[in-house]
Order: C-alpha cells, then structure tokens, then sequence
C-alpha cells in the first residue's frame, strides 16, 4: 500500500515533514510497564485510561496553551493509567522536551506519539512506550525490534485486518485500533468492534480516537478494549475544560451506579 494515497491532506504534510526529521543519539529506556497499569487500574474498578496531552490536532479549531506538565498531573490526579505525549510539532504543537518534562514529573507509564517513520526516530527522546503506525512503516517488523531493544513497548496501531495481520506478525505485545480513518479523518467506532475479535488475548489491545463519554469508554471495553486512548475529549481543544474533571469522567466510566465494575467481553 502507499502510505501517502488518499491521505487526508493534513496527515500527508506531517508525513512529508516527518520524512525530514532525524533522530540524535541512540536511546536506552528502563521502561515503566504500561499494560501493568491499564490491568491494575481495571483491577481497581477504574477505567483503564491513557490520557493524552495534546495541544492541538487537525481536527481540532483550537489550541491549548497550557504547560504539558501541569495537564499530565491534572490528568494523573483525576485517574489516568497513562499518559501519551504528543512530540509531532507540525499538526498537534507537541514536542520531545515536553515529553522528557511531562516524564520526569509523573510516576505512571508515558507513550510517544508521533509519526515514527525509521529507527533512527526512536533516537529522539525516552519514553516507556512508542506509537508505530502500521500504514507509514516499510520495514514494521524492524522498527518493533528495534524499538523492543531500546526498552521501549511498541504500540503497534491498525485500524483494518490487513494492518492487523503485519502487526501480529512483529513481536509487539501492544496492538491499538485506531478508529478514525486516515483518508477522511472520519471516526467509527465500530472500526474497533470489527477488528477486535481478531487479536489474541494473550496481547494487550487499545481503543484509539472517537471516545467522548463515558457510554464511548464502556461500549469499548464492552468490545474487549484493554485500555484506552483519548485525547481530545479531555483536552477540550474547543474551551477551557478542566482535565482533571475531564479524565475522572471517563476513569469513573468503568464503574456502574451501584460501585460495581462493569464487565467486558474476552477475546480469542
């Protein structure tokens, strides 16, 4: 597949701009294990939340201009499992320094996005986890290894079966599906409930993009999501929205009115 057809024309700039970027020296990571988090947070009747500081997206009006450290401890106060850092500059206003800062502040598992397109990308800033984006990678099964013998946890993402199926042929141990489609930037959360009885159980699957409310987060988990990725429900791109009540909104999701924790569906 071509990586750049019928790309959504903001996706296409990042990914030009990505191609330029290089990496710096070689980074080692004793990484804080992320899919322990999410399981202890489910244990703990939580909704298991990576929570993402993301200043701005393509599809979003507007920018937060918050100091990422403050938001990545709002968002830790308010129940959050993880936290993803933005580092793509063009797009989302992220940047590495604000991942090192956002890492050294918070004691919970942190992720890397961005759009990593060789090994020399991963030679940029440590993380305990890295997103690769199975569509934009010639070599996916390099760039896991490569990733898993820096320390990091490779988050590979999908968002169909044929992704699905180079994903699974890599030794990641963390698969996300992304439920916005590249082309239109559209979002379908039946993306996640069609492709999620496909991967093993024995591998640590998130729900990536489209989760708003708590009734998003459930029917997730309810689809076999081990853990969730959302950023701009929490964010609140569009208004001043406090994120420390924006993650408890959804963490509180995993549990019914009476205090109960709700169940969710087991894969194969």
């Amino acid at each position: 597949m071509d990586p750049d057809q019928e790309l959504a024309p903001a996706v296409a700039a990042i990914l030009e701009a990505a191609r330029e970027r290089a990496g710096g020296e070689r980074v080692s990571v004793d990484p804080r294990p992320l899919p322990d988090a999410l399981a202890d947070a489910a244990a703990a009747g939580r909704m298991p939340l990576i929570a993402e500081v993301k200043p701005t997206s393509p599809t979003s009006d507007g920018h937060r201009e918050d100091d990422p450290v403050a938001l990545a401890e709002a968002m830790v106060a308010g129940g959050a499992a993880a936290i993803s850092v933005l580092t793509e500059p063009t797009q989302f206003g992220g940047s590495p320094e604000a991942l090192e800062r956002v890492r050294e502040a918070v004691d919970v598992p942190v992720l890397r996005k961005d759009f990593l397109l060789r090994e020399e990308h991963l030679d940029v800033v440590a993380a305990d986890a890295v997103l690769v984006i199975a569509r934009f990678v010639d070599d996916l099964e390099g760039l896991v290894a490569a990733a898993r013998d820096r320390g990091f946890q490779p988050l590979v993402e999908v968002h169909d079966r044929e992704e699905l199926a180079a994903a699974l042929a890599t030794d990641a141990e963390l698969v996300g599906v992304n439920n916005r489609d590249l082309t239109r930037l559209e979002v379908d959360l039946g993306t996640f409930e069609r492709i999620a009885p496909e991967v093993p159980d024995r591998l640590t699957l998130l729900a990536e993009s489209g989760i708003t409310r708590p009734a998003d987060a459930r029917r997730m988990r309810a689809a076999g999501a081990d853990g969730l990725l959302v950023g701009g429900a929490i964010m609140n791109h569009d208004g001043d929205g406090d994120v420390e009540t924006n993650t408890r909104r959804l963490v509180e999701a995993g549990e019914t009115a009476d205090g109960s924790r709700t169940e969710t569906e087991t894969r194969t």
